[in-house]
């Protein structure tokens, strides 16, 4: 099937709103994903629920463990591994 410089499937609409939810999509494909939009449901659906889950993320203020906490839990879980393996 030869495929359209317009019309895109599915599949690359689903990437296509994944790279425009970051602003890395180019205008010409945040046209072509407008159009497979208008009248795709489950590319609609995909949109919309990747919008949510970007949103809920941002709200969550997720704090991740520095460096240094990560390697000090990291030992102590390997301190603790040991004891265990040295009891058995």
């Amino acid at each position: 099937m030869k495929q359209s410089f317009l019309f895109i499937n599915c599949d690359e609409a689903k990437h296509i709103c994944d790279k425009a939810q970051y602003g890395e999509a180019s205008s010409w494909e945040r046209v072509k994903l407008t159009i497979r939009l208008a009248y795709c449901r489950v590319t609609q659906s995909y949109s919309s629920k990747n919008s949510k889950l970007t949103e809920s993320i941002e709200k969550a203020e997720v704090k991740c463990l520095k460096a240094e906490e990560r390697k000090k839990i990291e030992n102590q879980f390997k301190a603790e591994l040991a004891k265990q393996q040295q009891n058995n």
